[in-house]
């Protein structure tokens, strides 16, 4: 499965507006995307979504106990905000422990109805250039490449400011980009082991099917 271009863009132009307009889980500082839709390709494989957020440590703790017998979830008010999850529960999520996990209630926000689509939504909360080298880093010490982070990124929102100017270049396919064993090599990758990582990269991504997200903490 795949998806137009102008419908890849429209998906993200729908992201930053609702970041921009509504309350999220945690604070967000950043919105990228990564390599199809920012290569200029139509259509693309895959949507791949990058979104910077602050860790929270205390909001509203006091209701936590409130939120874990009312919806079976832990954490609100600590790792997510109390008043997201008063206007939004639905979108309350956890992770296997139960605990509220702040990537997963940031998809369900972000992406409600992209189950089947092929959408990708990376989070952490480092920046996308700072989380680039250290996954590419981390790849590298362990020759385990599937994980390493599309270096070829454009950030298209920060700190409340909406990049007009590359939201432009992006509908109109003018980043220019090189190939991502091209990209990798000018991380600090040789010749083979870049093509090998590109290669692997690439098979990772195609054994994905429909609405993903990640969470990550550097």
């Amino acid at each position: 499965m795949s998806m137009d271009r102008a419908a890849a863009v429209s998906r993200v132009e729908d992201v930053v507006a609702t970041v921009e307009a509504e309350t999220m889980p945690v604070p967000v500082r950043e919105v990228w995307v990564y390599g199809d839709v920012a290569l200029g390709l139509d259509p693309i494989e895959r949507l791949d979504i990058y979104v910077t957020k602050d860790i929270l440590f205390k909001d509203a703790p006091e209701r936590s106990e409130e939120f874990e017998r009312s919806h079976g979830v832990d954490g609100v008010g600590k790792t997510v905000r109390a008043e997201w999850a008063d206007e939004y529960p639905e979108y309350l999520r956890a992770n296997a422990s139960g605990h509220a996990a702040p990537e997963k209630c940031l998809a369900a926000h972000l992406l409600p109805d992209d189950g089947d689509a092929p959408i990708h939504l990376e989070v952490c909360n480092a920046s996308f250039d700072d989380n680039v080298t250290q996954r590419l880093q981390g790849a590298m010490a362990r020759d385990d490449y599937e994980q390493i982070l599309d270096p070829r990124g454009a950030c298209l929102w920060v700190d409340g400011q909406r990049s007009e100017e590359a939201f432009e270049k992006l509908r109109d396919g003018d980043f220019v980009l090189p190939t991502l064993s091209g990209a990798l090599e000018m991380l600090g990758m040789d010749d083979g082991e870049a093509g090998e990582a590109a290669d692997a990269v690439r098979a990772y991504r195609e054994r994905q099917e429909g609405a993903t997200v990640r969470g990550d903490v550097v």
